[in-house]
């Protein structure tokens, strides 16, 4: 019986699921890039529920990383854009009408999906590790813990859109802070499960204690944000009376 593990389509940007039969290697790319230097063993061992998962991890990276991409894509509004306060809607300019501060949200953004990725890449790096460690006689407890980390990573990558897609303007400040409280909480149950697991290395426990740092520095500026927000407001309401 086969078991289904991932494969990442180079050519199409995407991953596609197939199954690994007894004696046959699946055909897995050469990945480049830090994120795929941490998941090259992947590809020396016989595919298993370790390996598949390890892939599926893999694939969350992927999609942060094009996240990120997009983030690095967003440009503040031109001069004259701003001067003549054109808010037209149009596809090509989209993430290109940011104001100044707007563009400082977009970059805190893209320091926490950046940090992510490191996290998870160090995770795999993790995981590859303890391979050598798989008991086929008793690894369930191994696995579940896996896939708990799977499950965790996952959960992370969706918050990891919603906060992007907070960048667009208008930027929705109270949603990027939900965001950031679950990707915070992810990173804690994530790193504590490591620790059981009596596998974290220094370099995956920096790369937590890194993103975490950005995750508070963030959290920080919006709040400074949300109060500016309600002095405004409320300067107006007297000078408008």
């Amino acid at each position: 019986m086969g078991i289904t593990v991932l494969f990442l389509d180079e050519n199409r940007g995407a991953v596609l699921e197939g199954s690994y039969e007894k004696d046959k290697k699946p055909s897995i790319p050469q990945l480049s890039g830090a994120v795929w230097e941490a998941c090259s063993s992947f590809k020396k061992v016989p595919a298993t529920n370790i390996t598949a998962i390890g892939r599926a991890i893999t694939q969350v990276a992927v999609s942060m990383k094009d996240v990120l991409r997009e983030m690095k894509e967003v440009k503040p509004a031109s001069p004259e854009d701003e001067a003549s306060g054109d808010d037209e809607d149009d596809d090509d300019d989209l993430g290109n009408d940011l104001s100044p501060e707007e563009m400082e949200v977009a970059q805190m953004v893209a320091e926490i999906m950046s940090e992510t990725i490191m996290v998870i890449k160090e995770l795999i790096r993790v995981i590859t590790g303890m391979i050598k460690l798989e008991n086929p006689k008793d690894n369930s407890g191994f696995v579940d813990s896996l896939e708990k980390l799977l499950k965790l990573c996952k959960g992370t990558g969706d918050q990891i859109d919603e906060i992007g897609a907070c960048v667009y303007p208008p930027q929705e400040i109270v949603k990027m802070k939900q965001a950031l409280k679950i990707i915070q909480g992810n990173l804690d149950e994530v790193e504590s499960e490591v620790e059981g697991l009596k596998s974290a290395s220094e370099a995956f426990t920096g790369a937590c204690g890194k993103l975490r740092s950005s995750i508070k520095h963030m959290e920080g500026e919006l709040d400074k944000r949300c109060e500016d927000e309600v002095v405004a407001g409320m300067q107006n309401v007297t000078l408008g009376s």
